[in-house]
């Protein structure tokens, strides 16, 4: 579960070029967000940006989504960004609106959350580090205000070996790289990348070598003796290691591997230190209670470290350790006031539970949260993914046809019910009447939506597709099979001819490949 804007547009003006008018609910409090449903809407707000020569802040996001909650919670109600937002046009955009998906195809974005700097003229400035703590993030965003040069700029010339200044290799060093989309180099490529930077930046910004080594070498996974004793000494530092705060917690059993691949005396003492430096972590009150919890996964997941990754029951794990684990969920699910905070919190605290083993509490923290929550159904597939990992199948199919209809909005109906229809071919292959009704269901709802063969929602119906012609073996599923793909062509043939990616994506729907 890791994962990554605001504007002040006087209303007088925004009338005037008629823009949709100033959002608040799916974007949290604070500041006045302008909503983008659709491409004529992204370019009023472009227009709006060269005129008043301001950069663009793009956010792309999901209600339901707990990492786009806890921007919502900890940077976009900050004092400093609502002020910083004076200085920029902010666009969000909620997955779920009509053309949202469609706009994600534009801007090349996926995962939820992403946050896109754009210059006054609409270039791609940088793509922000959703899953850093909200102070660096504001630097971050401060950096792209100030530099304005494009990140794509700053690569090339950093990798020609032109000079740059500590500003510019910071940009580099806390760009969006889980959101990049291969937008500045391709993806089997990214660990090599942050290698080759985090040498040449040697000498000009100690943060930002120390953070593109170590990203590297989570991504990399593989190192030398010296590199052992360079993570020794950033774990050390506390000053060091909070700067570091968000690589760490993210990838400590990557970089544990790199340095030290094998068991033994080497390996046990840098878990140790490890484990010191995110129990600091875990206990900084400075950090948000879900970097603080994320610290306490990294314990978790390094007491775990040499068990199969997908063990359900984790055998060893220190009681010390899963007394904690007990005591911030129960915490967290108390004190926590705000809806946004407690999306984030409470189902990352669950996520952590049933990393510790601690089933039972994780489903009773979940079951506790749902009548608080504003997206029940997210919280709702957590309780479907325990019991299936407990082998509780009637259990996990229930709370996941709940989820699926409780679920709202169309792109998030879509990958929720392809989930639901996944669990069902695999839990109940023999159940043909409900993978029939489930499956003409989607369908029946993406011919309703316009945006319903562009990115997420065309993953989901492709996940769907895939799942129905690897279930359909005998010939009474074969029959169920033709009967949806008559369907499906029926809605390819509503499809508006000028559409020609959502005619082919629609047309190759059973074609396409696991």
């Amino acid at each position: 579960m890791k994962k990554l804007a605001p504007l002040f547009a006087a209303l007088a003006t925004a009338l005037v070029l008629g823009a949709t008018p100033a959002v608040h609910a799916s974007t949290g409090p604070g500041v006045a967000w302008q909503a983008a449903a659709a491409d004529a809407d992204i370019e009023r707000y472009f227009a709006l940006a060269k005129t008043e020569k301001k950069p663009v802040l793009l956010y792309w996001g999901a209600k339901w989504c707990p990492p786009c909650n806890q921007l919502k919670a900890t940077l976009f109600n900050r004092a400093d960004f609502i002020e910083q937002s004076k200085a920029f046009v902010a666009v969000g955009i909620d997955g779920d609106a009509p053309g949202a998906q469609k706009l994600g195809t534009r801007f090349k974005v996926r995962g939820y959350p992403t946050l896109i700097l754009f210059s006054p003229t609409g270039q791609e400035v940088t793509r922000l580090p959703g899953e850093a703590d909200a102070a660096q993030v504001m630097k971050v965003l401060q950096l792209g205000l100030s530099s304005g040069r494009p990140v794509k700029t700053v690569l090339a010339d950093a990798k020609a070996g032109k000079k740059l200044s500590a500003n510019e290799w910071r940009l580099l060093g806390f760009y969006g790289w889980e959101t990049d989309e291969q937008q500045l180099v391709p993806a089997e490529q990214r660990a090599a990348t942050l290698a080759q930077l985090a040498k040449l930046s040697e000498g000009v910004d100690a943060e930002t070598t120390t953070r593109l080594w170590l990203k590297s070498l989570g991504a990399e996974g593989k190192a030398d003796a010296a590199q052992l004793e360079r993570v020794r000494a950033v774990l050390a530092d506390p000053a060091q290691a909070h700067a570091q705060m968000d690589v760490l917690t993210n990838e400590a059993p990557d970089i544990i591997k790199a340095v030290a691949p094998q068991p033994g005396e080497a390996r046990q003492q840098l878990v140790a230190a490890f484990d010191a430096a995110l129990k600091r972590l875990n206990a900084d009150t400075t950090l948000s209670r879900a970097d603080r919890l994320n610290a306490l996964q990294g314990r978790i997941e390094l007491a775990r470290l040499d068990q199969p990754r997908e063990a359900v029951n984790p055998t060893g794990l220190p009681p010390a350790l899963l007394a904690e684990a007990r005591d911030q969920a129960g915490r967290a699910n108390r004190e926590i006031t705000d809806g946004y905070e407690r999306q984030a919190v409470v189902t990352g605290a669950a996520y952590v539970l049933g990393r510790a083993g601690l089933w039972k509490e994780s489903d009773e923290l979940l079951k506790s949260a749902l009548a608080r929550s504003h997206s029940p159904y997210y919280l709702m597939s957590q309780l479907a993914g325990n019991a299936k990992k407990q082998g509780h199948k009637a259990e996990a199919l229930r709370w996941s046809e709940e989820a699926f209809n409780k679920s709202e909005g169309p792109a998030t109906r879509l990958q929720w019910g392809s989930n639901y229809l996944g669990l069902l071919i695999e839990l109940a292959p023999e159940d043909s009447a409900r993978i029939e009704k489930t499956a003409a269901q989607l369908f029946a709802e993406a011919e309703k939506d316009p945006g319903a063969f562009y990115e997420r929602s065309e993953r989901s119906l492709k996940k769907v597709a895939t799942l129905l012609n690897g279930w359909a073996k005998s010939p009474a599923q074969a029959a169920v099979l033709g009967k949806l793909k008559t369907q499906v062509d029926g809605v390819c043939g509503k499809l508006d001819a000028g559409d020609t990616k959502a005619k082919s994506a629609c047309q190759g729907l059973f074609k396409a490949k696991a």
